[in-house]
């Protein structure tokens, strides 16, 4: 993204996707040794291990981690995920946090420890027992060292929109909080079910989620923005892509003339107002001619988060404004 743009979680993103980043975690560790791994708690790939303990858990990778007893100093690396760990009600038990974790205001106290490129050295004076880390961005020598030096470390990866409570429900297994966890959770299924069965049925409005202007970079199947778009009552004119974060020539765009466009809007992360205006250049396109570009702010988007309803629902109300005229269905 250009200017402020880059930053946010999205940015981590877009590098990924580019490859700027360090080589993929592979999920077989076998190279490390059993006994290190038993020493420090996190088991992968072990015999013994087919049957899971109450206190193992397997993170987004397939690597199985396991904690003795429910950690107290915990360092996130993604904003997406100091909102979960606040949200279940573990803020006091964060010590660490990437310099875009905003929200909630608290968050913005903590001590921070980088982002896309997470500093080592601060993570480790920080003395975690649980580092939370999304995939995104993971890179294979920190998280080699992080493991060499005995500190936890779990990945996230929201690919779909319930990971998103699935992964609160984890945290708050793993953090000692499974009832508020648990609770969050469910409510945040009965609003998406809700958001669901007041749109489904009616025609769906094409539509373009601008993750990036130049290049046009947007959202695919394998992405939870993907499936948002669907539950909300929208076709995403990406929707035969083959990756979750792909890019579209103008000239793709044209073809699918979509009814609207869809900006992340941000201080922090987000489309700027004068990459918006551009697109109006486009006048052969029904979102330009009708003047249905939209605006949700960035944070109820592009963090898989508990807010991610929210972004939902307001994506749902724009283009099915009718289908919440009345109360909510029994």
């Amino acid at each position: 993204m250009c200017g402020s743009n880059q930053r946010g979680q999205l940015g981590a993103l877009l590098m990924a996707l580019a490859l700027l980043t360090a080589t993929p975690i592979q999920a077989d560790e076998g190279s490390h040794s059993p006994v290190k791994r038993r020493q420090q708690g996190i088991l992968t790939g072990m015999p013994f291990m087919a049957n899971l303990s109450p206190r193992t858990f397997v993170d987004d990778l397939g690597r199985k981690v396991f904690l003795a007893r429910p950690p107290v100093r915990v360092v996130s690396l993604a904003p997406s995920i100091t909102e979960m760990l606040y949200a279940i009600g573990v803020g006091d038990q964060v010590v660490g946090v990437t310099v875009n974790c905003d929200y909630p205001p608290e968050a913005r106290a903590k001590p921070k420890v980088g982002y896309t490129q997470p500093n080592l050295e601060a993570i480790l004076a920080l003395q975690p027992d649980l580092v939370l880390t999304p995939s995104e961005y993971v890179r294979a020598d920190v998280l080699g060292k992080l493991e060499h030096l005995k500190v936890p470390t779990f990945v996230l990866a929201a690919r779909t929109m319930e990971d998103i409570p699935s992964h609160l429900r984890t945290l708050g297994r793993m953090l000692g909080r499974p009832s508020p966890a648990d609770q969050l959770a469910s409510e945040l299924r009965r609003r998406i079910a809700e958001v669901r069965s007041r749109t489904e049925g009616r025609l769906r409005p094409r539509l373009l989620y601008v993750l990036n202007s130049e290049p046009l970079i947007t959202v695919g199947p394998g992405s939870y923005i993907h499936q948002l778009i669907e539950f909300a009552g929208g076709a995403n004119v990406a929707a035969g892509a083959a990756a979750p974060y792909p890019r579209l020539s103008i000239e793709t765009v044209l073809n699918a003339d979509p009814d609207w466009i869809l900006f992340p809007v941000g201080s922090a992360e987000g489309i700027p107002e004068g990459e918006q205006q551009r697109w109006r250049r486009w006048v052969t396109v029904s979102a330009v001619k009708h003047e249905r570009f939209q605006r949700i702010p960035s944070d109820l988007l592009n963090r898989p988060g508990p807010r991610i309803v929210e972004g939902l629902e307001l994506l749902a109300r724009t283009l099915h404004p009718e289908a919440f005229a009345s109360p909510a269905p029994p």
